[in-house]
Parts: C-alpha cells; sequence; structure tokens
C-alpha cells in the first residue's frame, strides 16, 4: 500500500458452519472477491456436525483459508461463552472496520462478542456491525418456546449491536421487519443472492451421463430435488407428489443428510436417491426442479436451476415469491387442488402436496409453459442474480459505512 492509498477496509466475516447450502458459498465468494476491492477480509467459521457434509474443499478451491473455532456449533451450548471470549480476542487482534455476521448462530455470538468488544476495547475507530439473514428461525425449526426465546435474541441484537441488517427479498424484508418486528425501519438493505455463473457451464453430455449411472431412460422426465436431506426441506411433500403422480415423470432426490434413511424407507419405486453430485450435471439432468421446503430464505437450488433454463415449482416459502415473480393465472381444479402459475415458476401452499402435485401435473403436460417459464427464469436469474452484482453491492454498503465514520 502506498503512502497516499487509503487503508483497506478491515472485514471480519462470521459463519456458523460451512455447509453445503447457499450461505456457505455466498460467504466463500465474498471472500475471494472482496480483496481486489480494497477490502481485507477474514473468514471466521465452526465446524461441520456429522451428517452434514463440509464445504472446506469448496473454499480452498477459491483461495479461502477460513479460521475455525471448534467450539462454535448450530445449536445452543455452554461452549457458547467460550466462542464468544474468542471471537472477542480475535477482534482485539484483527481490529475490524465491520463484522459482518451470517446465520443466525453466528449472529448471535458474533454480535455479543462484539458488544464486549465495543464496551471493553474501546477501539479508536468505530466497527460497524451487518448481518445477513439468509433464512430465518422464527418458524417451522423449533417449539414455541424456543422460537419466542431466538426471537427475542434477534430482536435485542439489532436494536443493540447491529448497524444494517441485510435481508435477500422484499418478501423476507416484510417477514422480518414487519411480521416478526426485528429491527428498525432504517437498518435495513435488500441485496439479492449472488452466484457465480461461470460454475455452472456443465460439460456437453453430463446431465446424459448421469440419468445413465441412475438407470434413467432417455425419454423419461426428470423431476429433481437439490437441498439437505432435513426436516426443513420438506422431502415428505416430495414423496407424497411422486406417489400422487406415479409413473408421469421419475423423481431424484440430490444431496444427504441426517434424514435420508427415514426417506428412503416411505419413497416409492419412482423415487431415485442420488446423493452428492457435481451441480452442472444435476441440472443438465433434470427437466423440472422442485423445492418443498417450510421454510427458506432465497433458495440457491432453484437460482441455479432457473440460471441452467430448467423450469421450477415450489412451495411459497420466503424468498421463492420474489424469485418466481408476479402471479399470472390462479388454477383450481375440480379436486379442490389449488395452485399459481407466475412469471417465472409455478407455486403452491407449504405442506399441500394436492396442490403441488396438480401443479406439477400441469408442467409435466404442458411443454410450452414448461419452455417459456425456463426462457424467463434463465434471463431474469443472470440479469439479477451474478456475483459480480452481489460484489458490486457489498462494497457499496462497506464503503457508506466506512465513510459515515469519518463524516
Amino acid at each position: 500500500m502506498t503512502p497516499d492509498a487509503p487503508r483497506p477496509i478491515r472485514v471480519l466475516r462470521l459463519i456458523a458452519r460451512l455447509n453445503v447450502g447457499g450461505p456457505a458459498r455466498h460467504v466463500v465468494w465474498l471472500s475471494e472477491a472482496l480483496p481486489a476491492h480494497g477490502c481485507e477480509t477474514l473468514l471466521v467459521t465452526g465446524t461441520v456436525p456429522p451428517g452434514e457434509e463440509d464445504m472446506s474443499a469448496f473454499a480452498a478451491a477459491h483461495g479461502v483459508a477460513p479460521i475455525v473455532i471448534p467450539t462454535m456449533s448450530r445449536e445452543l451450548s455452554p461452549r457458547d461463552l467460550s466462542t464468544i471470549w474468542q471471537l472477542w480476542r480475535l477482534m482485539v487482534r484483527f481490529r475490524p472496520d465491520i463484522v459482518h455476521t451470517h446465520t443466525a448462530k453466528a449472529g448471535a455470538v458474533g454480535r455479543i462478542a462484539g458488544l464486549l468488544y465495543r464496551l471493553v476495547s474501546r477501539p479508536s475507530q468505530r466497527c460497524r456491525f451487518v448481518h445477513t439473514y439468509h433464512g430465518h428461525v422464527f418458524h417451522s425449526y423449533y417449539g414455541k418456546w424456543k422460537t419466542r426465546f431466538f426471537l427475542a435474541i434477534e430482536r435485542t441484537l439489532a436494536r443493540r449491536n447491529t448497524d444494517r441488517i441485510i435481508v435477500l427479498g422484499e418478501q423476507q424484508l416484510r417477514e422480518i421487519r414487519d411480521t416478526f418486528r426485528v429491527g428498525g425501519p432504517n437498518q435495513f438493505v435488500v441485496l439479492p443472492l449472488g452466484i457465480d455463473l461461470g460454475e455452472l457451464d456443465a460439460e456437453p453430455g453430463s446431465g446424459d451421463v448421469l440419468r445413465a449411472q441412475l438407470g434413467i431412460e432417455a425419454p423419461e422426465i426428470v423431476v429433481g430435488i437439490v437441498g439437505r436431506l432435513t426436516a426443513i426441506k420438506n422431502h415428505d411433500l416430495f414423496l407424497r407428489v411422486a406417489t400422487r403422480l406415479g409413473s408421469a415423470a421419475r423423481f431424484v432426490i440430490y444431496g444427504d443428510g441426517g434424514d435420508r434413511e427415514a426417506l428412503e424407507q416411505r419413497a416409492g419405486g419412482n423415487v431415485i436417491f442420488a446423493g452428492t453430485q457435481p451441480a452442472t450435471a444435476i441440472y443438465d439432468s433434470l427437466d423440472i426442479a422442485a423445492l418443498t421446503s417450510r421454510n427458506e430464505g432465497t433458495p440457491l437450488a432453484l437460482i441455479e436451476a432457473m440460471a441452467c433454463g430448467r423450469p421450477v415449482i415450489s412451495t411459497t416459502v420466503g424468498g421463492v415469491v420474489d424469485l418466481l415473480g408476479e402471479v399470472e393465472e390462479r388454477v383450481s381444479d375440480d379436486n379442490g387442488a389449488t395452485f399459481e402459475i407466475r412469471e417465472r415458476g409455478i407455486t403452491a401452499a407449504s405442506g399441500d402436496d394436492l396442490g403441488f402435485a396438480a401443479g406439477l401435473a400441469r408442467l409435466l403436460r404442458d411443454e410450452p409453459l414448461r419452455q417459456t417459464l425456463a426462457r424467463r427464469g434463465k434471463a431474469y436469474v443472470r440479469k439479477a442474480h451474478s456475483k459480480e452484482r452481489l460484489v458490486a453491492d457489498m462494497i457499496r454498503l462497506y464503503r457508506g459505512l466506512a465513510a459515515a465514520d469519518h463524516v
């Protein structure tokens, strides 16, 4: 750095664990890209528990070497006190300008450690705190009282030690700010998820090779779901829909997790469990991408499927409505099934296997609709969800926060 060059903005980025999913990719892409834009960035993470896939290799491939705090885990634990202490010591050494937390657990311990840093260490230059909600745990994860406890923590930390709250879309903004009353209006920034579109360029024929490995004949229509095999993703709904539609399609579940064995026991003969496969081959092998979650932020799997030109169907949760656009037609059939045809995909209510099955049946028999939704979805993602746009938006936010300290 030359004498006249501005000092880099120091960003301490914190995520609970680098398990397979959108948040882990998000933090790695940012950690990789930001140094070229005047940021000195340090990524801190906890350990990935048994039963979840570790994305440390993905981080290493992008030149990112995180600091691992072994005591940091997803669930509440007495070890959280040690985690907070270690984070405080790291802040004292690194002296960040911005601490940016991702996911609920990291957001809690990181901002509590930040309170200690502000009160005890008295840094000469103010440290700003940013938290990103990739999703939230305010419904469908835990019981009533545990959910209320977590919500109280989030409201307190938003008030006491958060300068900016990032949400991934307008629907998520309405949920967190208005429905759950976390944070104030001036704290929120909407920054849609960005992805590395270049990583989705498939090798010619990779999808055909994968289909052949799975024993799927060329003429068959493949409906796939991509994600962790965990309760919040509600793969049971996917299995019920597969049972309703029978031989109309082959249903493939990509991913792994603690629920796999139980799901395999409940699955019918038209369902294949394919485990973890390269993303490019997965989307190249699909005809339709599905998502059945009970709760989501902005699901990376749908964004990737749309980027690859695949039509999608999803439950109406979280940021899905922003991703798929306005309702163009509401459909109700003689059996009482209801679903929506949106600008860029089809949606049904969360937990509604009757409506989901009816919407999927429409996609299966209506090839022109599949083509229209696929074309629109691909154009939208390529325009609105690139990694380059994400990095530019984040740099703009950081520079604005840093500049405010010098006004």
